[in-house]
């Protein structure tokens, strides 16, 4: 398609790699550009959402800030599949645990993503859509994770579209169903990436411990979620 540059994405189309990591934060965009890319150069500031693109082992790779909840990223990936023809997109995000499987700063890989969202009506389905990611996406981060020596646990989250939740019981409810965590965005990335045909796949690093109530620095959210990352550019290097 010719419809680039979008308008929340500056960045002509050979300035985007095949392969795009996505955080939340953009500035988490930038630090991973700066530790982990070589020869980057930023191809976008739109509404100060930075992207770049860069090589890792030789690999081209882009790294691009998608902002908060599912209308955010729902805007991001669908312009790159569709206009940019990115064929995979990694979010590297942060969430809340809500579960026993996993605790601060452990990586955990969204295999499924229920949701509160609304998200799917758009498609006027007959029935209950499932959000999962790609299968080899998953295998292979896993694998990473293995070769890296990062454990990795793998499950369902929720993609939730409220941050403040008036329900007090609500995250006991989706707890008794085994949600390890609760983010903010798979469940958009995933259907967008069904929708287009490509592959998605979400890695989460635990920021809070929402019953313990523990939780990292928004430096730490920041720059310190470095076994994801490292975990998420190897699967972007060894993809075709």
């Amino acid at each position: 398609m010719a419809n680039t540059p979008t308008p929340h994405i500056g960045a002509t189309k050979e300035q985007v790699a095949k392969t795009v990591l996505m955080a939340g934060d953009p500035l988490r965009a930038k630090y991973i550009a700066e530790t982990f890319l070589e020869d980057y150069t930023c191809v976008n500031t739109v509404r100060n959402m930075f992207g770049f693109t860069g090589t890792y082992k030789g690999k081209k790779v882009s790294v691009f800030g998608h902002g908060m909840g599912m209308p955010s990223i729902g805007i991001y990936s669908y312009e790159l599949f569709n206009f940019y023809d990115v064929e995979n997109i990694i979010r590297i995000g942060s969430a809340g645990t809500i579960s026993d499987k996993v605790n601060l700063r452990d990586v955990a890989i969204a295999i499924g993503a229920s949701t509160d969202s609304a998200y799917a009506h758009q498609y006027n389905l007959p029935g209950t859509f499932s959000a999962v990611a790609d299968f080899g996406l998953a295998r292979a981060a896993v694998e990473a994770g293995e070769k890296l020596g990062i454990k990795t646990v793998t499950g369902n989250v929720l993609s939730s579209d409220v941050f403040y939740d008036d329900d007090a019981e609500a995250f006991d409810k989706w707890r008794k169903m085994g949600i390890l965590a609760v983010e903010m965005e798979a469940a958009a990335l995933y259907m967008n990436a069904a929708r287009a045909g490509k592959k998605a796949l979400c890695m989460l690093t635990i920021s809070d411990d929402i019953y313990g109530g523990k939780k990292l620095s928004v430096e730490d959210r920041q720059t310190g979620f470095t076994d994801m990352m490292k975990i998420a550019l190897e699967v972007a290097a060894g993809l075709e």
